[in-house]
């Protein structure tokens, strides 16, 4: 993983800030420990002592987890469908109501 531009020029001191997670709700939180992490530690050290943290945001913005479970499900439904077990109109569950969030 790398965290400074291949290139590194004025425009690329002005541009950087620009592309990040800070924005999002969802990883924001995670990207800003991970980074206070790496100052503290800078960035050789910080790839050691800040592996949990970097893995934590990796996988808040990839979802690798939370798609390998869904697959896992789906596999799941659709086995239990071509054993029989599961019809047609029962291979995935009803949908909440309109007004349910």
């Amino acid at each position: 993983m790398s965290l400074t531009p291949f290139l590194r020029l004025p425009l690329t001191d002005l541009t950087g800030c620009l592309i990040n997670h800070q924005t999002y709700d969802k990883c924001g939180k995670f990207e800003m420990k991970m980074m206070e992490c790496f100052e503290a530690y800078g960035l050789e050290r910080g790839k050691r002592e800040c592996a949990d943290l970097i893995s934590d945001f990796q996988e808040c913005v990839g979802m690798q987890k939370q798609l390998m479970r869904f697959h896992a499900m789906r596999n799941e439904r659709y086995k239990q469908w071509l054993k029989g077990e599961r019809k047609g109109s029962e291979f995935f569950a009803e949908p909440p109501r309109v007004d349910a969030y």
